[in-house]
């Protein structure tokens, strides 16, 4: 059993169109078990976008030009080609982490590390990992389908079933958005350390006023991109060792700012005031 951490990522909303590698079929994704809910999330999906246009607009979040594109790329879903989930997705966080199969920057042992232990977690493939091949395709997380009900509801124990084996007795970091890592039930009592992360902006004060902080939200993927980006480097599996981590956007650890809550210890990252 590999003794780095587990790293938990959401997908991108944002994703790269098109590719040339075989059309997606089971068996050909990490994490087989899920391929019966990724059938039926697939088929719902697909279904879903015979709906009206005020349907659909409600169920992916878009509008005008970009609901007819998604609608397109949904209906294809079944015939379209695939790249890997590294290359697919193209947020924030994964521009930040730069480890595209073609131009990234990650040395050999990183690339090792991110493709064993990162698991993404996905509103159509349930979790995947980075080398997996996936088509395009706009779903988020939350989105209810008609022929299929809540996406997350879905996925949560499959999910639990499915990733509670690998996270067990491993130092967890939990990089998830609230949407996604409610579509799972974290064992944190078998593993090793379950961490999450938050990031804080400190504000200016006069002598005597206590400290105090902003919590970062708009760029908190992009954050959390160089953080992985530390972790594979380092096999970080403790909140100490980021006392010597230089975040790119100058956020540093913070012990005094750490807490254990529900049984997860949150890792405060600060940037001091300018």
């Amino acid at each position: 059993m590999p003794t780095s951490p587990v790293i938990l990522l959401p997908p991108s909303e944002g994703k790269r169109p098109g590719a040339d590698g075989p059309r997606w079929r089971a068996g050909t994704t990490s994490f087989p078990e899920l391929d019966p809910g990724r059938r039926r999330v697939m088929d719902a999906l697909v279904a879903a976008m015979a709906g009206s246009e005020a349907d659909r607009a409600k169920l992916l979040g878009v509008k005008g030009a970009a609901l007819a594109s998604a609608t397109a790329t949904n209906l294809a879903l079944r015939r379209s080609g695939t790249m890997a989930a590294i290359d697919r997705y193209t947020g924030v966080l994964y521009d930040a982490l730069d480890a595209s199969t073609e131009h990234g920057s990650l040395t050999r042992r990183e690339r090792t590390r991110l493709d064993r232990d990162v698991v993404i977690l996905s509103g159509l493939f349930g979790a995947v990992q980075p080398a997996d091949p996936l088509p395009d395709y706009k779903l988020k997380m939350g989105a209810k389908l008609p022929e299929a009900g809540n996406v997350t509801a879905l996925w949560r124990p499959l999910l639990t079933a499915t990733l509670t084996p690998m996270v067990s007795r491993r130092v967890v970091w939990n990089l998830l958005p609230k949407e996604h890592d409610s579509a799972w039930v974290c064992p944190t009592e078998m593993t090793a350390r379950t961490m999450s992360v938050t990031f804080l902006d400190e504000a200016r004060r006069t002598r005597g006023q206590p400290r105090r902080f902003t919590t970062v939200n708009h760029w908190n993927k992009l954050l959390k991109g160089a953080l992985v980006r530390h972790i594979l480097r380092t096999g970080a599996d403790e909140p100490d060792a980021l006392a010597g981590f230089e975040h790119p956007e100058g956020y540093v650890y913070d012990p005094s700012l750490t807490v254990e809550t529900d049984g997860r210890l949150v890792v405060a990252m600060v940037r001091p005031p300018a």
